[in-house]
């Protein structure tokens, strides 16, 4: 066998790099791929969330972006101080919220503080508080309530309320 040594302006090699030595093969790994991508993109994780708005300040600052895993639930409930994203204003818009209270609980707030079944949460992760007020609200068996973490705000200004058991986990 020959050794052929490459010609002048023979580019071959950039061919061999960008597709390898065997196209079909490179071909296959691609759809693979882009199948592969789809799927999770669709199936396991939603959308990358934007925070837009101060409701979750301190814990995620406003304009970040982060991913919600549609799976976190399906193995395992939500459980009270979970980051969830939740449709609360129609299918094209997400809110991030934390779960506060589950199902069959009582939630309210008083002066500002959160009360569950009567006794007030320990909320390490709210930094500022305010004088809200909610009466007494019972949840239903697949419901759970969902709030905020910037109780600095008015009540009247905070998307807050019942979530159903369809939500996603937020990841940071």
């Amino acid at each position: 066998m020959e050794n052929e040594t490459p010609k002048a302006g023979d580019r071959s090699w950039l061919w061999t790099i960008a597709v390898g030595r065997k196209p079909a093969f490179t071909l296959v790994r691609i759809v693979v791929l882009v199948v592969a991508t789809f799927v999770v993109f669709r199936f396991i994780l939603l959308p990358p969330v934007r925070i837009t708005g101060p409701s979750m300040l301190p814990t995620y600052r406003e304009n970040s972006i982060h991913l919600v895993n549609r799976l976190a639930y399906s193995w395992r409930e939500p459980r009270r101080g979970d980051v969830v994203s939740i449709r609360l204003a129609g299918h094209s818009v997400m809110y991030m919220k934390r779960i506060v209270g589950l199902p069959g609980e009582t939630v309210e707030f008083r002066g500002g503080q959160l009360f569950v079944n009567g006794q007030p949460l320990d909320e390490p992760y709210v930094k500022s508080r305010s004088r809200w007020e909610m009466p007494p609200r019972r949840l239903g068996v697949e419901e759970y309530f969902v709030v905020g973490d910037n109780r600095s705000m008015p009540i009247e200004d905070h998307e807050l309320g019942v979530a159903t058991r369809k939500i996603g986990r937020a990841h940071v």
